[in-house]
């Protein structure tokens, strides 16, 4: 799939060569703006809305007015993947910012935020979703508003560097002893059947892979619980597994030299995995695992 390089902007659909801002641009000096990236599966935004919806509520924590209505959006960005001809796997990445002023700290008078919109190619992590991947432990360094989905990401940035640099694929944040989540996904431990993951407080991204995969267990009888779990309760752990957007649902078989139910995916883990595979509307394929 070759996608044509159209982008969406605050005023107009532009070839990407021509969405550009000046370099005193809020976001890029204050990360002072919010993002979104959503799923496209076979040419189909898939929880599109459910982006939409807490983009505007990440708008809204930071005060920062969105230039569009909601439904006015989700028809641009539907233009959009029109316009870029998708047809298989990818996704969009949406950024607001409070706009582009002489630098100073305090908010603008003027109410004129910069958005851009691009798609990009992005196929699934057969892969890892099948064989399930390495974790490593890393302080929670982070501020107390996690769950805005700002573009202040660079304690997650350098999680991610270290989880590479080590050979694994993601970095599990903890705070007091307390797993809270990902640099850039949302962690759960299976223990009993039930499923453990930390609460959707402000200390994390509620992610929208983690709101479904609360719904695939209400579904399948897989009870829930939001309950912070410790460090030490990975050694004792049947099954985890990671969710995020990009991702989808990864199971983790080992953190740090802790191998998880003997370095395999587990029988909830794959439950779910299917759940969100019929939910996307698509089949399983584990031909390049």
């Amino acid at each position: 799939m070759t996608l044509k390089p159209y982008v969406l902007t605050e005023k107009q659909f532009l070839p990407q060569r021509e969405a550009t801002y000046p370099m005193e641009e809020r976001g890029l000096q204050f990360g002072d703006g919010v993002y979104e990236v959503a799923r496209i599966y076979q040419g189909k935004y898939f929880l599109l809305q459910e982006h939409i919806d807490r983009l505007y509520r990440s708008a809204e924590a930071i005060r920062l007015a969105v230039p569009f209505e909601k439904e006015e959006l989700i028809d641009k960005l539907e233009q959009l993947r029109e316009m870029n001809d998708v047809k298989e796997d990818a996704i969009v990445y949406l950024q607001v910012t409070r706009g582009s002023f002489p630098r100073a700290h305090a908010f603008p008078v003027e109410n004129r935020p910069n958005l851009y919109a691009y798609i990009r190619e992005m196929p699934r992590k057969l892969r890892e979703i099948e064989n399930g991947v390495r974790a490593i432990l890393t302080r929670d360094v982070r501020w107390e508003y996690c769950y805005i989905k700002s573009l202040n990401l660079l304690p997650n940035v350098l999680a991610k560097q270290e989880a590479t640099e080590r050979g694994a694929f993601e970095a599990i944040f903890h705070r007091d002893g307390k797993i809270t989540e990902g640099s850039s996904s949302n962690i759960f431990l299976v223990k009993g059947g039930k499923v453990y993951t930390h609460p959707a407080t402000e200390r994390i991204l509620n992610g929208i892979t983690r709101t479904k995969v609360k719904q695939f267990c209400d579904s399948l009888h897989i009870p829930f619980i939001e309950e912070a779990f410790s460090i030490e309760d990975i050694a004792r752990a049947d099954e985890m597994f990671l969710t995020s957007t990009t991702s989808s649902i990864i199971p983790i078989i080992q953190v740090e030299e802790q191998l998880i139910a003997g370095g395999k995916p587990g029988e909830v883990t794959r439950k779910l995995q299917a759940a969100y595979e019929e939910a996307a509307g698509l089949a399983v394929k584990n031909e390049n695992a």
